[in-house]
């Protein structure tokens, strides 16, 4: 007996949670054939603002764990990550049109980002933090701490490991993230978002949207909430939008804005560093 076939709907990832965009909106995914895969939630301003909102919420939890607490979340989601090695290798297929060897090889490289970064959450600070010289009987220590909401554009062209390599450095510090998907390809991160939902990450650290993102990108530039901008992918957008637009709209808030850069981002500490802010302490020695 021929079997209906069920389409599926991805949704956005919100708070935690897997609402339809608000203004009830989809488009079609192609395969790399140009046939039909799915249909995606098409993110709205409001769906943008929500996602800030429910970003925002999460900060003092997430930034509050400690770093060794946050590098066990990190590395969870590496273990689920691989528990679905298999599916995730089979919708990049399907997605982009890789073969099985690229798609293979894109999906351990992402596992192996999250990795990376869950052993540098409670080692960072030692690098980047110092004891500062100063005359007196005092000690000064500076430290880095989250700078906050991070709104992320990622690569268009690297569904799954473009998509990990930007997130997974701004929760290492304690940032939350707003990502906007791969446009053409965002079945690999509404996946990723099922891993979310079942680890250990609380609900508004990560947020993941689908849909335009040359509609999305100005909103998030321009919101007030948002402390910082990763604008990776924002070199790859399609029309009349530029990545320097979107930074213009971040200084109109004093927004920390990370360019885009070519390729998927390699594992640094820099990426790590940039979005966080320093704070400095003095403490006295002794009694004069």
């Amino acid at each position: 007996m021929t079997r209906l076939a069920v389409p599926k709907t991805y949704k956005l990832y919100i708070g935690g949670k897997f609402p339809r965009s608000e203004s009830g909106r989809v488009y079609e995914i192609a395969n790399a054939q140009g046939g039909f895969l799915a249909n995606a939630a098409k993110a709205s301003r409001k769906d943008a603002r929500d996602a800030v909102v429910a970003a925002r919420a999460a900060t003092g939890g997430w930034a509050g764990a400690t770093g060794y607490n946050r590098g066990q979340v990190l590395y969870r989601i590496a273990e689920l990550l691989e528990g679905r090695r298999s599916q995730f290798v089979e919708e990049l297929r399907e997605s982009e049109g890789l073969s099985e060897p690229v798609a293979q090889r894109q999906v351990d490289a992402a596992i192996d980002v999250w990795v990376w970064y869950a052993g540098w959450a409670d080692k960072y600070v030692q690098v980047a933090g110092n004891g500062n010289p100063v005359s007196g009987p005092y000690f000064n220590i500076s430290t880095p701490e989250a700078t906050g909401v991070v709104a992320i554009i990622a690569p268009q062209e690297s569904s799954l490991l473009g998509l990990v390599s930007v997130i997974a450095p701004a929760l290492v510090s304690g940032n939350t993230v707003v990502v906007v998907a791969s446009e053409r390809a965002p079945l690999a991160a509404i996946s990723l978002s099922e891993v979310l939902a079942t680890s250990d990450v609380p609900g508004g650290v990560i947020n993941v949207l689908t849909g335009s993102a040359a509609e999305i990108a100005p909103w998030l530039a321009s919101h007030a909430d948002v402390n910082a901008l990763d604008l990776a992918g924002a070199g790859e957008l399609s029309g009349d939008l530029s990545w320097v637009d979107l930074q213009i709209a971040g200084a109109e808030t004093l927004k920390r804005v990370l360019p885009p850069e070519s390729g998927v981002p390699a594992p640094s500490v820099e990426r790590i560093t940039f979005f966080t802010e320093t704070k400095t302490v003095w403490h006295t020695k002794g009694i004069i």
